[in-house]
């Protein structure tokens, strides 16, 4: 059974998906067993007790730069004994020593079909801001490895959502959510857990 660490920042909506994915038996090969919030008040750390899931608080704003923070984040994630790692709104920037030191076991999701709308600064509601105003049809998310390059690492799973007409950017925002990321980042996992994901050429495959 994987170890799995979150990581969180916020409110944690992406964290519940994957809590309610483990409770309903849809998690296999892996458990929830830390939650990391780089924030004091997120809401995602009330979740966690409201789920008996230990958690942890490693203040971006008591770290004088990225590499200190990016040592005691890792430094944790050793500690907890993490297998796999999961961005889950989680906004605060590593380094690289901490994909380095886990290979293809920390991923995250991103609320558009990579390589659309992605890279430094595109989070939030910019991202929707952006589909909206290119006038795609379609968007979706994307669940993939993190790598050094920001929303460049091999991609696991995507899934495509409508735009519709009269969409808000967060109108557009809920339906993404709701659509693909809450369903592709627990399924994600899961693959993981079962060493059911291979990198190959800078490329993931997923093995059935």
């Amino acid at each position: 059974m994987k170890n799995i660490v979150v990581l969180v920042s916020g409110g944690g909506t992406n964290f519940q998906a994957l809590i309610d994915a483990q409770e309903r038996g849809d998690i296999q090969g892996g458990k929830i067993t830390c939650v990391i919030s780089s924030k004091p008040d997120a809401y995602a750390l009330e979740r966690a007790k409201n789920h008996n899931i230990p958690s942890r608080v490693i203040c971006r704003k008591e770290y004088d730069d990225v590499a200190a923070y990016s040592k005691a984040v890792l430094e944790a994630l050793n500690e907890e004994k993490a297998d796999v790692v999961v961005y889950a709104g989680f906004m605060t920037i590593l380094d690289d020593s901490v994909c380095n030191a886990y290979p293809n076991k920390m991923v995250n999701v991103h609320p558009s079909l990579i390589p659309s709308f992605c890279g430094k600064g595109y989070y939030g509601l910019r991202v929707h801001e952006e589909a909206l105003a290119k006038g795609v049809k379609v968007t979706g998310a994307t669940v993939h490895f993190v790598t050094a390059v920001c929303d460049g690492g091999p991609i696991i799973l995507q899934k495509a959502v409508e735009v519709k007409n009269g969409d808000t950017p967060e109108i557009l925002q809920k339906r993404v959510m709701e659509e693909a990321e809450w369903i592709i980042l627990p399924k994600a996992v899961s693959l993981l857990c079962q060493d059911k994901v291979v990198v190959s050429d800078g490329r993931a495959y997923i093995s059935e």
